[in-house]
């Protein structure tokens, strides 16, 4: 490295920063790797990442040379192979196998990268996922069928919007009204016995943001208030868009079909939860571009987390099985990047997936507004809230009790 230029440096060092937030990378998770490398690379560095912005401030160690980078930026989407591939880039130029030059080549490599799954598995992915969260729910046969059918629908706009600006701009509402609408529409022409409101939450549960939410706290947690803030004020109001959306469609359906008397079904066996995690799991996969050889390490955090919240709840509240799931989930996923040497995130987010609150959320937001449970929830909001606590708690016990062996 001590050939290398410091414009070579801090163009290596700028292009990994807003490659890694855009593969989804929490604020202090990046800042610590972004410090680390820059060490690495004999340079003093100062960041500052929020969803929206990054701000790059660097300089050699007499302040000769100093160099000052902002830029806006869209908030980052999970991609994990992308991820994986970065930081074993990362790690190869920390052991000398790579020159600064042949490292600044492969970021170009990996950021030009196609996404190594085809349309009809991602459009199958999101049916798939909205399938098995209707089975998580404890609901019908019929609601699965028609929730995954839904799922399939919602990828059709998430393809338009790639194509629409206008679309992109507009699509979690979009995707909620037509989904309330064609949902309602099945009641009456097809199928009265499923439950509206929640084949709607399922068709569009890839986009409720549980996640974002709970990584939000987790920054807030860390210190990052304007980042942590930023991005819970975002997971928020996506989710008020996607309620809203829902409700005015279901207010179209009712208006355009009436009200449709309601067929209570055969509920599916307890087991099936069993089977919806290995789907939605397997799903997941191929949204966030898992890479093939840390596939059945995502696949066992999902079983660890919901198992593991199952035996704590046994014994606790069910907000705190949500923090043994969390404990367990955190220690995993620490414990698989000192075995797989590879970022503790790739199997973490698999495992909090299964636990975040965020259709919760969208439940009690329909129980406030509207005055109806379409599924059994006592105290939404005060568990709602104790299950976001528990999850940012468990991560950081997990942290105490096994520390990470890598930053990301």
């Amino acid at each position: 490295m001590k050939t290398a230029t410091f414009t070579e440096k801090r163009k290596f060092i700028v292009k990994l920063g807003k490659m890694l937030h855009k593969y989804g990378t929490p604020a202090y998770r990046l800042e610590a790797h972004l410090m680390d490398v820059t060490s690495f690379l004999g340079l003093k560095a100062s960041f500052i990442i929020i969803p929206t912005a990054l701000t790059f401030v660097i300089w050699t160690e007499g302040h000769e040379d100093e160099y000052t980078h902002a830029a806006r930026v869209n908030p980052g989407d999970l991609d994990l192979g992308s991820l994986a591939r970065t930081d074993e880039l990362v790690d190869q130029l920390s052991k000398g196998l790579l020159t600064l030059k042949e490292a600044d080549g492969l970021l170009d490599e990996i950021y030009n990268m196609p996404n190594p799954h085809g349309r009809l598995a991602i459009g199958a992915a999101f049916g798939m996922s909205s399938g098995a969260f209707a089975m998580l729910m404890g609901t019908s046969w019929n609601d699965v069928a028609w929730s995954a059918l839904l799922g399939l629908l919602v990828y059709v706009f998430v393809v338009w919007s790639e194509r629409s600006r206008r679309v992109s701009h507009m699509l979690e509402p979009l995707v909620a009204i037509v989904s309330a609408f064609t949902a309602c529409s099945i009641a009456y022409y097809f199928d009265p016995s499923i439950n509206i409101r929640l084949v709607v939450l399922s068709s569009i549960i890839v986009f409720i943001p549980g996640l974002a939410l709970t990584l939000g706290l987790a920054e807030l947690a860390a210190r990052h208030l304007v980042s942590g803030t930023a991005r819970v004020m975002d997971a928020l109001m996506l989710l008020f868009k996607l309620y809203f959306g829902a409700f005015l469609g279901v207010a179209f359906g009712v208006t355009a079909f009436g009200e449709i008397d309601f067929i209570q079904p055969e509920p599916i066996p307890k087991w099936t939860a069993w089977l919806a995690i290995a789907i939605l799991c397997s799903s997941l996969i191929i949204i966030f571009r898992t890479k093939a050889k840390h596939i059945i390490w995502s696949l066992a955090a999902g079983f660890i987390a919901y198992g593991a919240s199952l035996w704590g709840a046994l014994y606790f509240d069910y907000a705190l099985g949500v923090f043994v799931g969390a404990f367990a989930v955190g220690v995993y996923s620490n414990l698989f990047t000192r075995l797989a040497n590879a970022p503790a995130v790739i199997v973490a987010m698999q495992g909090l997936i299964v636990l975040v609150p965020g259709s919760k959320i969208y439940i009690g937001l329909n129980s406030i507004i509207s005055g109806q449970n379409f599924v059994a929830a006592d105290h939404i909001g005060q568990q709602t809230f104790l299950i976001l606590m528990s999850l940012v708690a468990g991560l950081i016990f997990a942290n105490v009790a096994l520390p990470p062996k890598k930053i990301l």
